[in-house]
């Protein structure tokens, strides 16, 4: 069996990998919660709300396979099995069955508030053990604050 060998040094492997771990987790959770708001959205806002709940999810998506990628490419397993993001998230859930439009974009503004916080202190925390990984949570940050203004701006 082959393993991927490390750039980094061992604290450096533990610290990044347990960092890209919980943004595996925020983001595998955002988007399965962007797109239970999506299926069951109502309202008068429902087209365009609809449309960018699709937006949502696919920045979530995109960004937690870049960074389950490189969980490996540092020699980390990356953990998105849906018992790990149930038992592991800190992402506030929506509740079940119709979802009017208001609130919606009141839960997915203040989810992302969280979110992006909760990347702002990754991005310190691999200021010392990775800077590569800490450029891609930078990226992630910057898209995240991206469709933070865009939900904000429709309350």
């Amino acid at each position: 069996m082959s393993t991927v060998k490390s750039p980094l040094s061992d604290d450096a492997r533990k610290v990044t990998g347990a960092v890209l771990q919980e943004s595996l987790v925020d983001l595998v959770d955002l988007h399965l919660l962007g797109k239970q708001a999506h299926w069951n959205l109502t309202g008068r806002n429902f087209r365009s709300l609809h449309l960018q709940l699709d937006e949502l999810v696919e920045v979530a998506r995109t960004h937690a396979d870049t960074v389950a990628e490189r969980a490996v490419a540092i020699g980390v397993h990356p953990d998105g099995r849906a018992r790990t993001v149930a038992d592991t998230t800190k992402v506030h859930q929506l509740d079940a069955g119709h979802l009017q439009d208001d609130k919606v974009i009141a839960a997915i503004t203040d989810l992302l508030a969280q979110m992006i916080q909760r990347f702002r202190d990754r991005i310190e925390t691999t200021d010392d053990s990775d800077l590569v990984s800490q450029d891609l949570l930078i990226d992630i940050a910057q898209d995240l604050e991206k469709q933070h203004w865009m939900f904000e701006a429709q309350r």
